[in-house]
């Protein structure tokens, strides 16, 4: 006797979403009579699955922060609703699972960053024994020595180091969600590479991230999917396949070998001696074996296609011009 055989969305059903958000909208009165109204968040729509690590990207004064902040429940929206780990927005039963870097984190500057963790560690009711082991571990991961922690006040620290701290805080109740605004800014490249790297291993581990960036650079690397936002609205999201498309050519450089059979197929080909270049359409197997038949050394080979920096800057000046907006 046959089974009933299982629907296909039964079989593949999807995961429920770590952040679900349907017209999030936020204003606000300003002005010495209140009578201007501001709205740095509108009809904002967005869902980023468990275990995904999703990029928010947008000029200053976009509304990354302010989106950021109505999911934490630390600003409340004007209109529209959501929820986070499945809760609704702003339930407080859902803050013990979650950890936040925002962008500009204050500390208390006569503590040291041992004690500051052991506080953010408190907040959240973990017991000693268990700080004494996470926090070394923390210091480690984030690139801080353990002796600078115990014995340099906060107060002594650069951006860089601070930026650091904030994010082991970020860390310290072994998240399941974490959100982190702008966590590059003020860091050199060698922090810049380490905090990347933070994040690739909470991927790893199935965490998800949902972070705002400047730092185009590290979007591609980092993220499952990005969206863009630009005044307040959510105008593009996606893979970045989704958002600049695959590539379709490919940029090759070498010298030598038999030129002439390939002069024909390279497009926008130059010769400079013993030095060429040019583009190929076709497929990848193929060029190599163009190449290896001519006897060509390759000094560089990388496929092309509009970077997330260009479609960001295009994106922008479609909408603003040149104009950037006001923070």
């Amino acid at each position: 006797m046959s089974e009933t055989p299982t629907s296909p969305t039964e079989a593949f059903a999807a995961p429920e979403p770590v952040i679900a958000i349907t017209g999030l909208t936020k204003t606000y009165r300003t002005g010495f009579w209140l009578n201007k109204v501001v709205s740095p968040l509108k009809d904002f729509s967005l869902t980023v699955a468990r275990g995904e690590t999703f990029g928010l990207l947008g000029p200053n004064g976009a509304g990354k922060t302010t989106t950021i902040k109505c999911l934490l429940g630390i600003v409340e929206p004007t209109r529209g609703s959501g929820t986070l780990l499945g809760k609704p927005l702003g339930d407080r039963s859902i803050k013990q699972q979650v950890g936040y870097l925002p962008e500009n984190p204050y500390f208390y500057d006569y503590l040291t960053a041992w004690e500051f963790l052991q506080f953010a560690g408190k907040v959240f009711g973990l017991p000693n024994s268990l700080l004494k082991e996470r926090i070394p571990q923390l210091l480690e991961l984030v690139g801080l020595s353990i002796d600078t922690a115990r014995k340099k006040q906060l107060r002594t620290y650069s951006k860089g180091m601070l930026q650091r701290t904030g994010m082991a805080q970020a860390l310290i109740n072994d998240p399941e969600l974490v959100f982190l605004d702008e966590p590059m800014s003020g860091l050199d490249p060698m922090g810049r590479y380490q905090m990347r790297e933070i994040i690739l291993s909470l991927k790893q581990q199935g965490k998800t991230v949902f972070f705002n960036s400047h730092i185009l650079a590290d979007v591609e690397v980092i993220c499952n999917r990005v969206g863009l936002i630009i005044g307040g609205k959510l105008v593009h999201q996606g893979t970045l396949d989704d958002l600049l498309g695959e590539s379709k050519s490919y940029r090759v450089q070498g010298h030598g070998g038999a030129v002439e059979q390939f002069r024909d197929r390279l497009e926008h080909f130059s010769i400079q001696g013993s030095h060429w270049s040019g583009e190929w359409s076709g497929s990848l197997p193929e060029l190599l074996s163009l190449l290896n038949q001519a006897g060509a050394l390759v000094t560089d080979l990388h496929w092309q296609r509009q970077s997330l920096e260009e479609f960001f800057v295009e994106q922008v000046r479609a909408i603003e011009g040149d104009h950037p907006v006001s923070a």
